[in-house]
């Protein structure tokens, strides 16, 4: 006797800001046929996974969080991870998402059938398919390791930012931190005070700009509360200034003085050591790699308990890390700063006509239709893709955008009858030049590093090169004469 397989018009993989706004979205059109994947036991994606010290946004909050779920209660400019967490669970809540969501099922296959035009889908807790598949897992969902001769002979402890070891005290230990990256700046002043010394392995300095950030007022929420015109102020100022980054990312790198500027201001007012100044100072133009809004690194690593090495590391022994200088230093923890994986394991098992995954288009050449949807992939939508992203913008204005475009994709389905539908190849690959030949005098390829932003052979990676509300404009509705439908 066979099993029926359970059907459902649309499933989603990710529980995070793109699948709780997909989720939400999807039901106002009317589509309740739905279900959302998540690996893990809560949702808020990156938000729910990274926990270790000093874990916040590097985007206003009024700006990082949802247009049609403002909030006025936040109680810093910049929120905090746990109460982020608290706001996409709030929102869920409220938005009656929660009872979609299928904790603990990790994605273990998911296969375009061409024969019965329904994607097969395989999890950690059973099989189901769907008309539709959609991928909102985040591009920040993997922990990526270093690989340095000897790492496995180390006795001590080890473990990377993504999964900190919240039992593990670092109180009077010798701690390496290898990686500074924007979560090794926001953890690092955090542990310094309580560890006995404190070695920060640096491979390229990054560019500190000042936060700012501070505590709201009651006053202050109140009348956000009261006149929420003045929070629309507020998010469109933050917009505004975030947006300008444009300038020096794609049109013309001279506009980066006056950020880099900013940089060199913080430096000297908070690092008086010339030789500690000089290792910091970033060797590449500004937001050729990602900028750090901090006003706390600095002076936590001009403590003296605390060194910068710039020397590359030769070998870990078990009680020590090795320079290639011939410097030992004695370390009892080793804490990874080393950021993500560009690719996560999810894109390895998503398989469209060809039996290719999208994994390995992405590694041949960063590519997708929109940032939103693949050739290949019938049925299929994504957010974030490649050249869904922007280095100017909040991530969650890109999702919105990308959000509104799939549901208007489905719902013109919906209203024409059609089962299928996929992307030009013509036109993924038309829009693929375009971002190709935007790109080439951008900062993140004429910057001086390498970085996530680029390819191992230079191109870029993934970032919308041009103004975000432009590409608002191209995704408020579907351009049905990119697509075939049938």
């Amino acid at each position: 006797m066979s099993t029926r397989i359970e059907h459902r018009r649309i499933a989603v993989l990710g529980a995070g800001f793109g699948g709780i706004g997909l989720a939400i979205k999807l039901r106002e059109a009317g589509f309740d046929d739905l279900v959302l994947l998540e690996r893990a036991a809560e949702l808020g994606g990156t938000w729910q996974a990274n926990t270790y010290p000093g874990a916040a946004c590097d985007v206003p909050s009024h700006l990082y969080s949802y247009s049609f779920a403002p909030n006025p209660d936040w109680s810093r400019t910049y929120g905090r991870q746990g109460e982020i967490l608290d706001y996409l669970r709030a929102v869920a809540a409220k938005h009656d998402v929660v009872r979609h969501i299928r904790f603990g099922t990790e994605l273990v296959d998911a296969r375009w059938n061409e024969r019965t035009a329904v994607w097969d889908i395989e999890t950690s807790r059973g099989k189901l398919t769907a008309d539709y598949f959609i991928s909102a897992a985040g591009i920040f969902a993997e922990a990526k390791y270093p690989s340095l001769p000897g790492l496995d002979t180390f006795a001590g402890k080890t473990f990377h930012s993504l999964h900190w070891d919240h039992d593990h005290d670092l109180s009077g230990e010798r701690v390496a931190v290898i990686g500074t990256g924007a979560s090794a700046v926001q953890f690092i002043p955090e542990i310094q005070p309580n560890v006995a010394a404190l070695t920060v392995f640096q491979r390229s300095a990054p560019w500190i700009v000042p936060r700012l950030d501070r505590e709201t007022v009651g006053l202050e929420r109140l009348l956000l509360r009261r006149v929420p015109l003045v929070q629309k102020a507020i998010r469109g100022t933050w917009y505004s200034l975030i947006e300008s980054f444009g300038l020096v990312g794609f049109v013309d790198n001279r506009f980066r003085h006056p950020y880099e500027l900013l940089g060199r201001i913080q430096l000297r007012r908070q690092i008086s050591d010339p030789e500690l100044r000089a290792r910091l100072t970033p060797d590449y133009m500004i937001g050729c790699k990602r900028a750090i809004f901090s006003d706390a690194y600095l002076p936590a690593v001009a403590r003296d308990n605390v060194e910068v090495v710039t020397d590359p590391i030769a070998e870990v022994r078990p009680h020590s890390i090795l320079t290639r200088a011939g410097t030992e230093i004695p370390v009892d923890t080793i804490i990874y700063g080393t950021g993500f994986e560009s690719i996560p394991t999810a894109f390895e098992r998503i398989i469209g006509r060809e039996n290719l995954s999208i994994a390995d288009l992405y590694h041949k050449q960063p590519q997708t239709y929109l940032g939103a949807t693949i050739a290949g992939f019938p049925n299929f939508f994504c957010t974030l893709g490649p050249f869904g992203a922007a280095g100017n913008q909040s991530a969650i204005f890109m999702i919105e955008s990308q959000i509104a475009y799939i549901v208007d994709a489905l719902v013109t389905l919906r209203a024409r009858g059609a089962r299928r539908v996929e992307v030009r190849a013509a036109a993924q690959a038309d829009f693929v030049e375009e971002m190709r030949r935007r790109s080439t005098e951008t900062v993140w390829l004429t910057g001086g590093c390498q970085t996530y932003y680029t390819t191992p052979d230079g191109g870029n990676a993934g970032l919308y090169p041009s103004w975000s509300f432009e590409y608002r404009r191209r995704t408020a509705r579907f351009d049905t004469d990119a697509f075939e439908v049938a």
